[in-house]
């Protein structure tokens, strides 16, 4: 929020098409209103896919119970050694500054969408008004997730403002409800005409979300129950697409390139993030490759290849709770195709070594270079062996955590056996063994979690979510953090917005 705050400045976005800040933007056609939306999912997808910070994302995921640090870049730091984290830190301000940047191209979006000629088709208006609402709705739910009271702003911002205050969580939670609600009935089409673009089934999924953050389970069940009833989605049970006759499972096939989007056969997908080909200058300097695979190439012996995952750096690796606790040995998510736990030695040139068992290293290889890890962003061009960046689509919504979410909508109002039912519908695909009503709790529920999006969950937003970041990451990672106290359920508030707020007082966060 710091960047509407300040004047327009040149590096405001970078994108093209440009962002909608500047107010000469005047949206009266399809042809604008479609560049419009490409430039609102351009920022939308920088979420995910900086570059300057390469060790951002480690910040939802270093500092819980699912990871821990391996070579770290810089601003992930505060989140597992939590002595540091202030409202100095360059990681919640990018997220944050992210969040206000999304949302305010979205309200121009939506109210050009208000205004805009009665020549332009009465129902295109209804679409692209119900996708920018999606948008805008997703912003303040990650908003609302992880700071709390938020700024509220309804309206778009052509011009500096210093009079922001924080608006409460409740309110904040009615806003995203009515845009959610105002868009699933007749704005969002139920099925996908151009690939990339939201339906009905993400903003369903989106609103379960926040009816469970706001304690409404009843709500969230219907939500949901609708999504999976849809017919428009059904979870991958089956190899399929581009390596469907190579050694592998089906639960890996969904997150290898070429098979990720439903126009390549998965049909489990609700929302991904498309990094080629959906709008011209598209990032694909994305660090999740740099930041889940290991840098096993510093290896004697090891050399870059496609089986491997390309050049990671290894910026975290998983718990020890995860590496040996979590799946059991049936489980397809554990299968050497999903979670990769031996190397073997493969450069031709070091004779000795060839075909053998990577085994025996000591010190910082048994953390930085040789770690299990998932493979969800296994991604390898020989042509670009450095590979600087991750052009892999980024999975937002899938229908596997449909079915978690519902068992937790089903726990919530005590119906402990509709909830087994929803978990073992994914423990049947995954070739796992059944549980019972007397197995769940919420615990259960957030390591089934693990156990099916680890790679893909952004970790912390679901532990706070839950109000259970601290006593989880105590609980069963506790050696990897340090200072993690109550303070840190939610994040601070940058002290750039709160210092450019001249003319309001935008309060800070308790504790920080």
């Amino acid at each position: 929020m710091s960047q509407l705050i300040s004047s327009c400045k040149e590096d405001f976005l970078d994108e093209n098409p440009p962002s909608l800040y500047t107010p000469q933007t005047v949206l009266v056609d399809s042809l604008g209103f479609e560049a419009a939306m490409g430039g609102l999912q351009s920022v939308v997808r920088e979420q995910y896919t900086r570059s300057d910070e390469q060790g951002l994302l480690g910040m939802m995921q270093l500092g819980t119970d699912v990871a821990i640090p391996g070579q770290v870049q810089g601003a992930e730091i505060p989140y597992y050694n939590y002595t540091l984290l202030n409202s100095q830190d360059r990681a919640s301000d990018v997220m944050w500054s992210w969040a206000y940047r999304t949302i305010n191209n979205a309200n121009q979006i939506i109210q050009a969408a208000e205004t805009a000629p009665a020549t332009l088709r009465q129902g295109y208006k209804n679409r692209i008004s119900g996708e920018a609402r999606f948008y805008r709705a997703y912003a303040y739910n990650f908003l609302a997730t992880l700071w709390g009271d938020v700024p509220l702003i309804e309206q778009a911002i052509s011009s500096p403002r210093t009079d922001f205050t924080r608006t409460p969580v409740a309110e904040v939670n009615i806003f995203i409800i009515n845009d959610l609600t105002t868009a699933i009935p007749s704005m969002l089409p139920a099925s996908q005409a151009i690939s990339g673009r939201i339906t009905r089934g993400a903003a369903q999924q989106l609103l379960g979300e926040v009816y469970l953050r706001a304690n409404q389970p009843a709500l969230a069940e219907t939500l949901l129950q609708a999504v999976i009833s849809s017919g428009q989605y059904s979870l991958i049970r089956a190899r399929y697409g581009v390596r469907a006759s190579s050694p592998g499972d089906y639960f890996a096939d969904m997150f290898i390139i070429g098979n990720q989007r439903r126009s390549q056969g998965n049909t489990e997908l609700i929302w991904g993030i498309e990094q080629q080909l959906l709008v011209p200058g598209g990032t694909t300097s994305a660090q999740q490759r740099r930041m889940w695979v290991p840098a096993y190439y510093n290896i004697r012996g090891m050399a870059l290849a496609d089986s491997l995952g390309g050049r990671g750096l290894g910026r975290l690796r998983l718990s020890n709770w995860v590496d040996y606790r979590l799946y059991s040995t049936q489980d397809m998510r554990n299968s050497k195709y999903n979670l990769k736990r031996r190397f073997y030695y493969n450069d031709p040139a070091q004779t000795a070594l060839f075909g053998r068992r990577v085994t025996g290293l000591v010190g910082s290889d048994t953390i930085y270079n040789i770690t299990p890890y998932t493979t969800k962003w296994n991604q390898f061009d020989p042509a670009d062996t450095f590979g600087f960046g991750t052009i892999k689509d980024l999975t937002m919504m899938r229908l596997g955590e449909t079915y978690l979410l519902l068992a937790e909508a089903q726990l919530k109002q005590g119906n402990t056996t509709g909830a087994a039912a929803s978990i073992n519908v994914l423990r049947t695909r995954a070739q796992a063994a059944q549980v019972s009503a007397s197995d769940i709790t919420l615990d259960f529920i957030l390591d089934e979690r693990a156990r099916e999006l680890i790679g893909e969950e952004q970790r912390r937003i679901t532990l706070v979510r839950t109000g259970t970041l601290i006593s989880r990451t105590q609980r069963l990672n506790g050696a990897s953090v340090t200072g993690l106290a109550t303070k840190h359920q939610l994040l601070p508030i940058p002290q750039t917005s709160i210092d450019l707020n001249s003319g309001a007082v935008l309060t800070q966060n308790t504790g920080y």
